[in-house]
């Protein structure tokens, strides 16, 4: 492409997100039109946790007491759930990443899916997504939270996505052997890798060729932006928000937003409340620097039961204490993401059941429509609510898997630990 062609592409790209620039709603919204609107889209949460609660024993279909999934509160307003394949970063001692994996895996497959087979479908394609909202059910989907539970293994990877993992999130808050993460400093440009190794381009790549998203929520910045340039295919930040909004390292800054829009992708909208409100991040810095040898203690606990317990307490005393974020922080989180990255890029990633604090506004699905008035109020039509619900997302899958396609003939990355170190 000339410079000619690039400063045009660029200026239209500009010019179309300013004319998407909202203007406050001045007609009256009525409770029918919010019906309608949140009925109509396909509400998808790119990440939930609640399976670290599944996998203990606890049933979906009962009260969830202390946290915001459960399914009489997930009908008839999702559409559409990535349950968090999360492995801790103690799971890396004694190599039991891959076994805590497959156990996510199950209790996705057997707890929610197995258990609860009228409202849930196993699903793993945009068009199942959209077949399980048609059906009045919630389609059920698989992202792996932590790089490291491949054991620095293709072959591995290549057997999560036959199990139904959908999307990997490269890191957690540990730097495994091939991609930096955020999480291991104050600051995130700094990095033990330099972002990603070659055999951690080697997994980017071999995510393209199988069909699964890569995720780069949980990144250092630098491992952003070499997985963003490797990837043939786009890319999704599962749950980030905007730093620019709030200053905290988990999200993203306006450069990222730009180059994650420009390549396709989306980003989804983190309801923590430190990442959704620099009020709420700077009132906890002190709290949390003096609850943090706590919650090391907490992570240490052996008994599954016993250590979540722990941890919920501590969370439940460090947010007595704090100012917490609002529906207002989350639209200005969204509004702010749509004026960088456009409307076609946004989407939403709660972090439901995996973060202390969420805004008691939207602390469950059966919310939702609480954020469809907002969105009204805000000037967002109806068909910008349904891209930012689920639309970009389906999008985003459609992309990858066809990609996946292209790339049907290309053979197998036969890289393992032996080039990972």
């Amino acid at each position: 492409m000339s410079k000619l062609l690039r400063t045009a592409f660029a200026f239209s790209t500009l010019l179309t997100i300013s004319l998407t620039a909202q203007r406050p709603r001045t007609t009256h919204i009525t409770d029918a039109e919010v019906a309608r609107i949140t009925s109509e889209a396909i509400l998808i949460d790119t990440h939930d946790d609640i399976t670290s609660k599944t996998v203990a024993g606890y049933d979906i279909a009962t009260a969830n007491k202390s946290g915001q999934t459960d399914l009489p509160r997930m009908k008839g307003f999702l559409g559409a759930e990535f349950f968090a394949v999360y492995v801790g970063a103690e799971y890396t001692k004694d190599n039991h990443s891959a076994n805590r994996a497959l156990q996510m895996i199950d209790t996705v497959r057997t707890d929610v899916i197995a258990a609860h087979p009228n409202e849930f479908v196993y699903a793993t394609t945009a068009d199942d997504i959209i077949r399980a909202h048609a059906q009045h059910k919630i389609a059920a989907l698989m992202g792996i939270e932590g790089g490291h539970a491949i054991e620095d293994s293709l072959r591995l990877l290549r057997d999560y996505y036959a199990l139904g993992v959908r999307y990997m999130t490269l890191t957690h808050f540990n730097t495994n052997n091939w991609a930096d993460s955020q999480g291991d400093f104050d600051d995130p440009k700094v990095t033990h890798h330099n972002g990603l190794t070659p055999f951690g381009k080697d997994v980017v790549r071999e995510m393209n060729r199988l069909g699964m998203m890569v995720d780069i929520s949980h990144t250092a910045d630098k491992t952003f932006f070499d997985a963003l340039e490797v990837s043939t295919a786009p890319i999704i930040a599962s749950h980030s928000s905007c730093r620019a909004v709030s200053d905290h390292t988990r999200n993203m800054t306006d450069e990222m937003i730009k180059a994650l829009a420009a390549k396709g992708g989306t980003m989804q909208i983190n309801f923590d409340c430190a990442y959704l409100s620099q009020r709420y991040s700077d009132a906890s810095k002190p709290i949390m620097a003096e609850l943090r040898p706590r919650f090391m203690e907490a992570q240490k606990i052996e008994d599954p039961v016993a250590r979540e317990a722990a941890i919920e307490k501590l969370e439940e005393e460090s947010t007595a204490k704090l100012p917490p974020a609002t529906l207002d922080d989350v639209v200005a989180q969204i509004d702010h993401a749509v004026k960088i990255g456009g409307i076609d890029h946004v989407g939403i990633g709660t972090d439901f059941d995996g973060v202390g604090c969420v805004p008691a506004e939207l602390s469950s699905y059966d919310k939702f429509p609480a954020l469809t008035r907002a969105l009204l109020e805000k000037g967002y039509t109806a068909t910008d609510i349904k891209k930012i619900y689920g639309g970009n997302l389906i999008r985003v899958m459609r992309a990858v898997e066809q990609r996946a396609r292209e790339l049907k003939t290309t053979p197998a990355l036969e890289t393992t630990i032996a080039t990972a170190k």
